[in-house]
């Protein structure tokens, strides 16, 4: 079956207007069980699976990988916080293009500096403001979307007719793949340089204090 272009483009649009992040105040405000939790998650973030029937959102193999890999603190008493769950929706988003040794880089400082935190700012503050971003990054990325669209209609003009349609679709996917390259290569420079000023501060040596004559 042939999909046209346009209704694959409204296709698109759509799906990016369905997309939504978990609220904090969704997340329970009581700690939860391995089971409850990989439950909560598959209850938010199935709809954004490629294949919703099959694709797993969380398991319990995942969760203890990440405790392994650092990349999430241990639970107390087998009870996970709402702290943990922030920890793993940050996870899910990443782990599609980092590293697990990138995603530490990143989110070790946070969690190291914020994880039951006490004070004015914690890890909800942190996960509100990443996340506050949403919706300014959806409709920009719109009407990114549209513009690769149409530019990529616009290409192949001397292929043979029968071709034509599957290769604007070759280049609309091209082109949408650089750009994914592109800015994985930004993030990858970041966390380098993350990793770089994180090794010449643990190399510091504390000063020695000053003692009176």
């Amino acid at each position: 079956m042939t999909i046209d272009n346009n209704d694959l483009l409204n296709s698109i649009l759509a799906s990016l207007d369905r997309i939504q992040y978990i609220n904090p105040e969704e997340i329970p405000g009581i700690d939860l069980y391995m089971d409850q939790v990989t439950t909560f998650m598959d209850s938010r973030l199935r709809s954004t699976a490629r294949h919703p029937e099959e694709d797993k959102i969380l398991t319990k193999t995942m969760i203890n990988n990440y405790a392994k890999n650092d990349l999430l603190p241990p639970p107390v008493k087998k009870k996970y916080s709402k702290e943990h769950v922030l920890l793993l929706i940050f996870i899910y988003y990443y782990k599609g293009i980092l590293s697990i040794g990138d995603i530490q880089t990143l989110l070790g400082p946070i969690t190291k500096r914020y994880f039951h935190g006490n004070g004015d700012f914690n890890l909800e503050d942190v996960y509100r403001e990443a996340f506050s971003m949403e919706e300014k990054q959806i409709q920009a990325l719109k009407a990114d979307v549209v513009e690769k669209f149409r530019t990529a209609q616009e290409t192949f003009q001397d292929a043979p007719k029968e071709d034509a349609d599957f290769l604007r679709k070759f280049a609309f996917v091209c082109t949408l793949s650089f750009d994914v390259y592109l800015k994985k290569m930004m993030i990858e420079k970041i966390i380098d340089e993350l990793n770089t000023a994180g090794r010449a501060e643990g190399k510091k040596k504390p000063e020695r204090p000053q003692t009176e004559d």
